[in-house]
């Protein structure tokens, strides 16, 4: 029996380090997403298609704000007590936030170790309750509810009057062939 060694068998590939994996992942998604927002005509930024709905401003700045929450758990200064800021009145100025908080984030996981990922962070268990998880499953969380917000932007994107963009593939506004 062979001991197995930290280097691949020639001609075989290494596995990405689990913080690398989800940055590749978060790169893509962000893309997509960043073409989503850029697609949505900013004068239509308080459009809302049901009464309970938030604006369209409100929900990109989730965006936002999630890109934050993503730097703050990889830097160990997570607090879910307090709120979440207010968006700003601008959607420009909402854009330009869920690109600069993007931006952080992956200078801040570029520049991690690989077990930075590692550990626990404080966040919701369930309805009212706030227990450790661990940070990769809450990064994960993080960027599976930024997808499915991305999806709602889509309905809000086609409701106002803007082309949805390609996203998994072919969209009607953005035919492959």
């Amino acid at each position: 029996m062979t001991a197995p060694t930290a280097t691949p068998p020639v001609g075989s590939t290494a596995i990405p380090s689990q913080r690398q994996q989800f940055l590749d992942v978060l790169k893509k998604e962000h893309e997509t997403t960043r073409k989503v927002v850029e697609a949505y005509p900013a004068d239509q930024s308080e459009f809302k298609p049901h009464p309970r709905s938030k604006a369209a401003r409100d929900l990109a700045w989730t965006f936002a704000v999630e890109e934050a929450l993503i730097l703050k758990a990889l830097t160990n200064s997570l607090n879910v007590g307090g709120g979440l800021p207010k968006a700003p009145d601008s959607w420009n100025d909402v854009v330009a936030a869920f690109k600069q908080n993007h931006a952080g984030v992956i200078d801040a996981l570029e520049s991690a170790r690989d077990d930075d990922v590692f550990g626990t962070v404080k966040f919701f268990t369930g309805p009212g309750a706030i227990g450790d998880v661990p940070k990769m499953d809450f990064l994960y969380f993080i960027l599976s509810d930024q997808i499915h917000h991305r999806g709602q932007m889509t309905v809000y994107l086609r409701m106002a009057g803007g082309k949805v963009p390609s996203i998994y593939g072919p969209s009607a506004d953005e035919p492959w062939f």
